[in-house]
């Protein structure tokens, strides 16, 4: 493991080769260090946060998808899709070169299939194809449904993964098949007329990624379909405001910032660590050694999601849990602090 001044728990990762997917994207390979590679097991649809050298100064942190699968063998990948005025996006895509190496946080995210053997619908826009692409390929690969996927762009020469898409389609012809939603023969896609397209789909668990604005018209769609809401998943872009790689601070008088106890059930082992009441879960896990998931400990990304098992918490942000989620006992370990002298928690 390596850890950068600021205490994150960072890993080096090695770019192995840059392929240019489009003239606005580009994919990194990356690979892990032996002694790191089982911190970069992951599923599909997950992401990693990289730490990016900032225009200030101070590290900045972006997160990008892995449009590699964890089940066919090949390595880890992310797509980086230019943004205009974007800072991360360009240094990666314009001073990045195979043999440089990057410092990331593991894998982390909740847009991932519970299993891959059911039929899904998949649904993209632009470059949120990439962790819709992990997903098709794992199914694929691992599972036993079929997929049927949606990919909306501007144009032909904006679509991503085009020649991995048809090799797919070729390869599996009884369980794959591609939609493309071109918006310059098409125009852009509406809630009705994505109703129509989506009809025969309806049904199945749907994953959906791309721009706020097609995002709302597909669950808009699925939902006239009849389709239940815990059945559309949703992969949100978002900016992340702090730096993520700053130490946790914790009071290290426990006794005088109230609290209790938290017992954290997290791979398989136990902890017991202090929990201030001032303190995020999070930020007291990290500042106790146990390696918990997080990304952008703002409350934003769903990345290192709990379940309360016992005793009672309140969390100071919420932009991703539902009433379903919170009513289950689930909750942003970056955003909840004790209610009660002990709480016990789940990360499985």
């Amino acid at each position: 493991m390596s850890e950068s001044t600021s205490g994150a728990r960072t890993h080096r990762l090695r770019v192995v080769e840059v392929v240019v997917e489009t003239a606005d994207a580009h994919s990194l390979v990356l690979q892990a260090p032996a002694e790191s590679a089982d911190r970069f097991a992951y599923r599909p649809g997950q992401f990693l946060t990289l730490k990016l050298p900032g225009a200030d100064g101070r590290p900045a942190a972006r997160c990008y998808s892995l449009a590699s699968s964890p089940h066919t063998g090949e390595p880890l990948k992310i797509t980086v899709k230019r943004v205009a005025g974007g800072y991360g996006s360009n240094w990666v895509c314009d001073r990045l070169a195979a043999g440089d190496e990057l410092e990331a946080l593991p894998p982390a995210g909740t847009f991932t299939p519970d299993s891959l053997d059911g039929d899904l619908l998949l649904v993209a826009g632009g470059s949120g194809i990439t962790p819709v692409l992990s997903i098709a390929k794992s199914a694929l690969a691992a599972g036993r449904g079929k997929v049927v996927l949606l990919y909306a762009n501007r144009d032909e020469s904006s679509v991503v993964f085009r020649d991995e898409l048809r090799a797919l389609t070729q390869d599996h012809p009884h369980r794959l098949l591609v939609h493309h939603w071109l918006e310059s023969l098409q125009g852009l896609p509406s809630v009705d007329r994505l109703a129509a397209a989506l009809a025969p789909y309806a049904g199945r668990e749907a994953f959906v990624c791309g721009p706020q604005p097609l995002m709302d018209a597909v669950e808009q769609a699925l939902r006239s379909l009849g389709a239940p809401g815990d059945r559309i998943h949703r992969e949100r872009f978002f900016s992340l405001g702090a730096d993520v790689f700053d130490a946790p601070a914790v009071p290290v008088d426990t006794e005088a910032a109230g609290g209790g106890t938290a017992e954290v059930e997290l791979d398989g082992e136990t902890h017991t660590v202090a929990w201030p009441a001032t303190a995020p879960l999070l930020d007291v896990l990290l500042a106790a050694g146990v390696d918990a998931p997080y990304s952008c400990r703002e409350g934003a990304c769903s990345a290192c999601t709990c379940r309360v098992v016992a005793g009672e918490v309140k969390m100071l942000r919420n932009d991703v849990l539902d009433d379903r989620d919170i009513a289950e006992g689930y909750v942003l370990a970056c955003q909840a602090l004790p209610l009660t002298d002990r709480v016990e928690i789940t990360y499985s």
